[in-house]
């Protein structure tokens, strides 16, 4: 009889110990669907298997069941300069245009974030938390989180490990062979790219910590003035989930903390709407599919561009579906229909899908790979550039950036992945290498979040090297211990040399 409340206590321990019932919040604020639909899917996967989440972003969820526990705050601010509509295909601005506007971004983001009235709210209302799960991108004031609620700290980046979150966890990432995200480079970099990664990294690091870094720092301030310096927490982190997999993307070294999750976000029902079944299925010579992604605008692509791309599609034998955000297409040929939304996962997934044309987001190269698509990558901006290189690098893909876009280069690229097999044998490749893991990238997202929660912290996965300071990190304390025993070794060898020629030179007078 008494071995009952016995049982029942393990039972009740080993569900605390599983993580179910956690308390979690999200902070996803910035206003990009793509960075939103990563957070997004592993918090509603958490709030369904039972445990109570908070989600602080840009855009709100409301197609969960009524039996789990899913809190939305939402944050809205405007990140256009002077009331101006930012048109990337006109502003891109190149890498280092691009690092100037995450500044600026970074900076109003956070303010925004933290004066929001229902982020103060839950600031002030005393409610503690197992994990903060946060976007890791130009937000890393944001790490005050964790400390505020007595919060396990993790980091979720929407790409791979890059010089962004490597310093944080201490993963070694030398420049050689790690490119930088906003640069168009694979990791077999030629010389001259090596020198221009290097060089980027340089810059890179002196704009996070001579502005950025100062810059979130006296944003925290100014919000929470007891608050200790940003150092104090940013390097605070339990785990690190990448949006990375060695099925689409170059291998990089990680430490334990850093867990590959890439595809996560993918869970396709396979179901189409009843007027694209058909017209997929109808489609006897294939399907070429055409989206920019949810951020980039297909109306905003310059008119030269477009009348292009529609003069190329027009000639095509294989029926063309284009993700178009306006009623009409002027021009619009007898092969194309358009659809201001697309389920584009589905889509993917059909067998008479042939080709998908691009803007080279990560979370479209994933999808792509999923079901083993070829691509034609136009990167704009950002990682685009680096995701189409290594897709093209792995040979599933062409990439032709938006900059370089020429009709004649378009359609002969189009034509060659439509007509040479190898693109379609390497996607499928790639797609059994995705599919071919221990677990299903949700199932280990989970797991390593829960991990992290049962043991508070998993303070055993960090390396020695965060209790490091940089100097000693990169062992300038060692290399300048060995030049100042170099430097005394010299001196006394100079001195008793010049004893053996003095003592010579009084003999040689003597004599």
């Amino acid at each position: 009889m008494c071995r009952w409340p016995v049982l029942l206590l393990c039972l009740f321990s080993l569900c605390i110990l599983d993580g179910h019932g956690a308390k979690i919040l999200g902070v996803f604020p910035f206003p990009s669907k793509s960075h939103y639909a990563m957070g997004n899917s592993l918090l509603k996967e958490l709030a369904k298997r039972g445990h109570e989440v908070t989600m602080i972003a840009g855009f709100e969820e409301k197609s969960l069941p009524s039996n789990v526990s899913y809190r939305n705050i939402k944050v809205q601010f405007d990140l256009h300069k002077n009331g101006k509509k930012i048109n990337f295909f006109e502003d891109r601005g190149g890498a280092i245009g691009s690092t100037l506007f995450l500044n600026y971004a970074g900076s109003v983001m956070t303010n925004a974030t933290f004066n929001n009235p229902e982020v103060r709210k839950l600031l002030e209302s005393g409610e503690k938390f197992d994990a903060v799960i946060m976007d890791q991108f130009t937000d890393d004031s944001f790490s005050y989180f964790a400390h505020h609620f007595g919060a396990n700290h993790i980091l979720l980046s929407t790409t791979c490990a890059n010089s962004w979150v490597n310093p944080l966890v201490a993963n070694p990432a030398p420049p050689s062979v790690n490119p930088e995200v906003l640069l168009d480079f694979s990791s077999w970099m030629t010389f001259t790219e090596r020198l221009r990664n290097t060089a980027f990294y340089i810059f890179n690091e002196l704009n996070r910590q001579l502005y950025f870094f100062p810059k979130q720092n006296k944003i925290l301030k100014e919000n929470f003035p007891n608050a200790r310096p940003l150092y104090d927490y940013l390097y605070n982190v339990s785990l690190v989930l990448m949006n990375a997999h060695e099925s689409f993307n170059d291998p990089l070294a990680l430490v334990p903390v850093m867990k590959n999750v890439g595809g996560m976000h993918v869970s396709p029902s396979g179901k189409l709407p009843s007027d694209l079944q058909k017209f997929m299925d109808d489609a006897k010579e294939g399907v070429v599919f055409f989206s920019m992604g949810s951020n980039l605008k297909s109306r905003d692509m310059p008119l030269h561009v477009r009348e292009s791309i529609l003069r190329v599609f027009s000639k095509l034998k294989t029926k063309v579906l284009w993700k178009w955000e306006d009623e009409t297409l002027p021009g619009q040929p007898s092969n194309v229909k358009l659809s201001k939304w697309l389920p584009q996962s589905e889509i993917l997934g059909h067998p008479n899908l042939r080709v998908f044309v691009t803007h080279g987001g990560l979370l479209s190269t994933i999808e792509a790979v999923y079901h083993g698509v070829p691509l034609l990558a136009l990167p704009v901006y950002g990682d685009q550039r680096l995701n189409a290189i290594t897709a093209q690098q792995k040979g599933y893909a062409i990439s032709i950036p938006f900059d370089e876009f020429e009709e004649g280069k378009f359609e002969r690229t189009l034509n060659e992945l439509l007509n040479n097999p190898k693109y379609k044998q390497n996607a499928v490749r790639r797609s059994r290498l995705f599919h071919d893991r221990p677990m299903k990238p949700m199932d280990e997202a989970v797991y390593w979040v829960e991990y992290v929660i049962r043991h508070g912290g998993a303070e055993h996965l960090r390396v020695a090297a965060l209790k490091l300071s940089w100097y000693q990190y990169i062992l300038l304390d060692v290399v300048g211990f060995f030049l100042a025993v170099f430097a005394i070794i010299c001196y006394i060898l100079r001195i008793i040399l010049r004893k053996l020629c003095n003592r010579k030179v009084k003999k040689a007078k003597k004599e």
